[in-house]
């Protein structure tokens, strides 16, 4: 009776020390932690080898088809602890324009918005990852002292890192380290509020630690008792992987039912024909900012990553009267995490569902193009990247006026029937605002109007008895009266409106426009 009583007790000490490791990330301290931040920039080899052969694996003379082949072999190697020898050891990062500064000034702002102290910076620049340590034991050593020397708490990495080389690289630093993805993780973390939020968090964050929770073998065994269960028992941590692998399930679980309650809230709007236009971009590219300026809504608008996870639904009124649903969602980032992507699926769907797409940029930006090329890679895994998209340059308020000037230029030059799919097209220069001031929110709104399909303007003339008080409050309502005239007991009405609402007039209409 005392074995089994120990025996649970040690159980549930276990799952209790798991879940407080779990609310550790969850709810970090409020203690501003010294962080030191490690930049990893993996680059080809130069040309000078030459396609005449002078070296075994210079990638000068393959084709692109090729060389993209081995950059994705690559990215998976370098994400596991044995590469291939064919593969060249470049990771994905190399495949975006970012350069070595910019990625560690993106991994700066990321840490800022976990709350982190900026310590002290490093960057090392290598033609292949280590298996072992990612860059190398040497210039761990190095990274050890220069951490120590300014009492880090904590080692950014700006790339993931594997179970193996996050446990390798903590031996030697004796350091606490933290690599791209777990950082990410975190800040989704601070700023989940709703119970959605925290569930697909959660889920996210147990997906990542589940392939790296470690064990030191007999010491933490639990025996069993009966015939063929003596000898080491089961360990601690394969208890903490069965209850961590039971804590995914009911989440996804709970996730569907999440996906099914939304499922029924989009199918009730849909029973009345308002489309949704949803908003989508980078992180920090002031989605947020717009939303509210279009809407008038507060909602928390922060120059801190990921400040918006759970999804805003306004109604507003178009230039032609059109009622739409505007949708606020979470950014994108370089390299967004593929456990957030999947978990953040119920939250996404108002992107795969919405029938229109502004894709606000940052037109202050140097990167710009780089961070619209991930943005569109994130709308390709979720099959969003055939939708109309009207590209949105804002904060056009923090241009030098001469490129200020430019833009607006290249703009009213632009065709005016091209609407939204002509800003959206290859080549375009999109649609000029600034959230900030509301410059350029009634041509958005027009270019909105324009993009839409559903539910099209028409014109028509209608004649309606002026004791039809209900009629003409409609018409005055949802659509654009163009001409009023009075014909006796009759006002005969020109107007333009949405489809839906005109046919709803059809006994008093004479003919269209």
């Amino acid at each position: 009776m005392r074995r089994d009583d120990s025996r649970l007790s040690s159980r549930l000490s276990s799952r209790k020390s798991s879940r407080n490791e779990l609310k550790a990330v969850l709810n970090p301290s409020e203690q501003q932690e010294r962080a030191f931040l490690v930049g990893v920039e993996f680059r080809t080899r130069g040309r000078a080898g030459g396609a005449g052969g002078g070296g075994k694996k210079s990638s000068a003379a393959i084709t692109p088809s090729a060389q993209a082949a081995r950059d994705h072999a690559a990215s998976v190697a370098a994400s596991s602890s044995s590469p291939s020898e064919e593969s060249p050891g470049i990771p994905s990062d190399l495949i975006s324009d970012f350069t070595s500064k910019d990625s560690l000034d993106e991994l700066r702002t990321l840490a800022s918005s976990a709350g982190a102290q900026i310590a002290g910076e490093f960057t090392q620049r290598k033609y292949r990852p280590d298996p072992a340590t990612l860059i190398g034991k040497g210039k761990l050593e190095e990274i050890a002292g220069a951490a120590a020397s300014v009492s880090a708490d904590v080692i950014l990495f700006d790339h993931d890192l594997s179970p193996s080389q996050q446990r390798n690289i903590e031996r030697v630093v004796n350091t606490r380290v933290i690599d791209r993805t777990q950082l990410i993780l975190d800040i989704f973390a601070r700023h989940a509020r709703t119970r959605e939020g925290q569930l697909q968090v959660e889920l996210a964050q147990l997906e990542y630690m589940l392939p790296r929770l470690t064990g030191r073998g007999k010491a933490m065994s639990q025996l069993g008792g009966g015939i063929g269960t003596r000898g080491p028992g089961e360990t601690k941590l394969e208890t903490d992987r069965r209850s961590i692998q039971r804590r995914i399930d009911q989440l996804k679980r709970d996730l569907d039912s999440v996906r099914r309650v939304r499922r029924q809230q989009r199918q009730r709007r849909e029973a009345v024909p308002v489309p949704t236009v949803a908003l989508v971009g980078y992180t920090n590219a002031g989605k947020s900012t717009l939303f509210n300026a279009i809407t008038g809504a507060q909602v928390l608008s922060s120059a801190r990553m990921f400040a918006t996870l759970d999804p805003k639904l306004r109604a507003i009124e178009l230039p032609s009267r059109r009622r739409v649903l505007l949708s606020d969602t979470v950014g994108f980032i370089r390299n967004l995490p593929h456990t957030l992507v999947s978990s953040f699926r119920a939250t996404l769907e108002e992107v795969a569902q919405a029938e229109v797409l502004l894709h606000i940029r940052d037109a202050s930006s140097t990167y710009g193009e780089e961070q619209k090329t991930q943005v569109e890679k994130v709308l390709g895994e979720l099959e969003s990247l055939s939708k109309p998209r009207i590209e949105v340059l804002n904060k056009i308020d923090l241009l030098p006026e001469d490129e200020r000037a430019a833009l607006l230029a290249r703009m009213n030059s632009s065709p005016k029937d091209k609407g939204a799919r002509g800003a959206a097209a290859a080549g375009a220069p999109g649609v000029p605002v600034s959230a900030l001031t509301g410059e350029g929110i009634p041509a958005l709104l027009a270019a909105i109007d324009a993009a839409l399909h559903s539910d099209p303007i028409v014109e028509a003339e209608l004649r309606v008895p002026q004791h039809e008080g209900a009629a003409l409050a409609a018409i005055e309502a949802g659509m654009i009266v163009h001409t009023r005239d009075y014909e006796g007991n009759l006002v005969r009405l020109t107007v333009s409106g949405p489809a839906s609402l005109v046919g709803r007039m059809r006994r008093f209409r004479t003919r269209e426009g």
